[in-house]
């Protein structure tokens, strides 16, 4: 790498669409840790929802729909069905693909961290997304009486509120991997995207020994509100600080990380005490948009360091 990284914390569309407005301003400066929290394994693979869309969308892969890859076909689950399979997780041929070489590589003995780096090179990344952990973490979501797994909830259950509990099976024997402490001590700005706080951000505080990394950081820390003109856009969010006891608005962002950020991006005017607040557009629905929100983002946390 060229300088010290921009490091970003993501899960999911919204923290993905800011890396990749910041990957037009830093290039490949860029590290962008990814909550793992919603892997799952399915058809015989390895699926790593959250790490997968961000590389698609730094690699002007994404599909229009917000995940997948652009134009894939569906003709495994299509077939999958004709056999009498019960289809509620739909993942393309080429993801799917995508994934089957992750398994050959884990096989291999390569780590998660390691077949990230393989995957992201092979389709000409150079910004690294790194998995938050290579031990598994997962998160489960108890709705309606019942435990479910994150894609089965968002999925299957619609991510239909309220929700009862979150509860993270293997957070507690999980560990940042060093090169997740190594961007994160070498950073020159450390972001925490416009991301579920709850479901997507939390998990990857939860990891041992992470939090003591982001406070010894001599970067300073900025979150990136999800919250754009009093609503979320996309996902369950709402229905997750509810549970959480987190009002959806600036406030309750920041009390989603208790004294931890230097700084806040939002774009409802506020004071907040003991936080730098800069308000700004977080609406990230075209190019140009989402590169402004980066830019904003990025002088922002810079601005924390005067």
């Amino acid at each position: 790498m060229s300088g010290s990284p921009v490091v970003v914390l993501a899960g999911g569309t919204g923290g993905a669409k800011l890396a990749r407005g910041l990957l037009d301003l830093v290039g490949d400066d860029l590290v962008v840790i990814a909550n793992t929290g919603d892997d799952i394994e399915i058809y015989g693979v390895p699926v790593s929802p959250d790490p997968d869309l961000i590389s698609f969308t730094l690699a002007d892969l994404i599909d229009q729909r917000g995940w997948g890859i652009e134009g894939d076909s569906f003709k495994t689950m299509d077939a999958l069905r004709d056999h009498g399979s019960e289809i509620w997780f739909n993942l393309g041929d080429r993801d799917l693909a995508w994934c089957a070489e992750r398994r050959r590589l884990f096989e291999r003995g390569k780590t998660p961290t390691e077949a990230m780096a393989l995957l992201t090179s092979a389709i000409g990344l150079g910004a690294r997304v790194l998995p938050m952990s290579d031990q598994p973490v997962r998160t489960q979501v108890l709705a309606r009486g019942s435990w479910h797994g994150l894609q089965q909830f968002l999925i299957s259950e619609r991510g239909r509120g309220p929700v009862d509990g979150v509860r993270l099976m293997g957070a507690e024997d999980a560990r940042p991997t060093a090169e997740v402490l190594e961007a994160i001590a070498n950073a020159r700005a450390i972001i925490f995207g416009p991301s579920n706080p709850v479901i997507s951000i939390a998990p990857i505080l939860e990891l041992g020994g992470i939090v003591e990394a982001l406070i010894d950081a001599p970067a300073p820390l900025l979150a990136v509100s999800p919250i754009v003109d009093g609503a979320v856009l996309k996902g369950p969010t709402a229905a997750f600080m509810a549970h959480a006891g987190l009002s959806l608005d600036a406030a309750g962002i920041a009390a989603a990380y208790n004294g931890l950020i230097d700084g806040l991006m939002t774009d409802e005017p506020v004071a907040l005490e003991g936080l730098k607040v800069t308000v700004a557009s977080t609406l990230m629905d075209t190019p140009q948009s989402r590169r402004l929100v980066a830019r904003n983002a990025l002088a922002a946390a810079d601005a924390l360091s005067l």
